[in-house]
């Protein structure tokens, strides 16, 4: 079964069981989804890639419009902006990670190998 029939599979599972639709294909995943990507929905990806993907992107937008919106302008310095938005980013992913694996398990959701 390739990567698409599983996926809509996977939505359909989810659909049914009453997920919403924000939490198991968010729109910064339909967005990747959209530019080709091939990441499982959130409830049946791994940990350690919910963890890196919500990271990836939430790092840098909170880090840039924080600078612009309060560091900038209050002096701290760019390693140090780097550094908490890093920071947080990572902090943010895990929190998404273990989300996503609390509603896998309270839906009683298969592994994706195994839809």
């Amino acid at each position: 079964m390739g990567f698409e029939e599983r996926r809509k599979k996977a939505i359909a599972l989810m659909e049914d069981k009453g997920m919403w639709r924000s939490n198991y294909a968010p729109p910064i995943l339909r967005l990747f989804w959209k530019m080709g990507g091939k990441m499982p929905p959130p409830p049946f990806a791994p940990f350690w890639l919910n963890t890196l993907f919500f990271a990836v992107w939430f790092g840098p937008l909170w880090g840039i419009s924080m600078w612009f919106t309060i560091w900038k302008n209050q002096g701290f310095s760019v390693l140090f902006a780097m550094f908490t938005a890093l920071f947080t980013g990572l902090l943010f992913g895990l929190f998404m990670a273990l989300f996503h694996y609390w509603r896998k398990w309270a839906n009683k959701l298969p592994d994706w190998k195994s839809l």
